[in-house]
């Protein structure tokens, strides 16, 4: 199997590792089928912006690449963009998966859509009303 440069960079050299104690939004999210677990933390200002993200991994090398990759592309922006952030960007972002790989990229996008989720149900508003899957 092959992976990008990019890939055994963020699995060697993962970044936002770790938990946020006071994060707002927390999704976990995990693939039975491989045992692949991610579990996401945000920290989420009043205008919407996603000031800090942190992850844990349990899983392949694929898994802690595209957790690594999905945090360094939605830190700082808005929960609308984090949003609109798909597993195929993850991918493409790390120079592309082994087509054997790619569930792990599905998993970072759905783990950011589990924190946001959980950070509408903590204000009391529907998820869905936001959420578009």
């Amino acid at each position: 199997m092959e992976y990008s440069e990019k890939v055994m960079d963020h699995f060697a050299n993962p970044r936002n590792v770790g938990v946020i104690e006071d994060a707002n939004a927390v999704g976990e999210v995990g693939n039975a089928k491989c045992g692949d677990i991610m579990k996401m933390y945000m920290k989420i200002n009043d205008e919407g912006i996603i000031e800090e993200i942190k992850f844990k991994t349990f899983g392949c090398g694929a898994a802690v690449a595209t957790s690594s990759m999905a945090t360094e592309l939605v830190k700082g922006k808005t929960i609308e963009e984090a949003l609109k952030l798909t597993n195929k960007a993850v991918a493409e972002a790390l120079d592309g998966l082994p087509p054997v790989k790619m569930h792990c990229s599905v998993l970072a996008e759905e783990a950011i859509q589990a924190a946001l989720t959980d950070y509408y149900t903590r204000k009391g508003l529907n998820p869905a009303d936001y959420i578009k899957k």
